[in-house]
């Protein structure tokens, strides 16, 4: 979602206007922006600011995983057998 030209996460999908699916990983915004996929999928003719974003996006990752810098505590999580 695109709020005063700058990208802003919007959780609850809710926001009037064109959104766009970014993975909550930070290698993945820095590949959208090499890509300037965000102005493709938005359909605006520059690539919008996306410092906010990368800033939410960074407190997002640091409260889901408490390092801030990668989603390891996620991916290596072991299922446990029940029986």
């Amino acid at each position: 979602m695109i709020s005063d030209g700058e990208l802003a996460l919007d959780l609850r999908r809710s926001l009037p206007g064109r959104g766009a699916w970014v993975h909550p990983d930070l290698g993945c915004l820095s590949k959208a922006e090499r890509r300037r996929a965000f102005a493709r999928a938005l359909r605006v003719p520059e690539p919008p600011d996306t410092g906010g974003l990368r800033a939410q996006l960074e407190a997002l990752v640091h409260r889901t995983t408490g390092t801030g810098s990668s989603r390891t505590g996620l991916d290596e999580r072991k299922q446990v057998d029940p029986s």
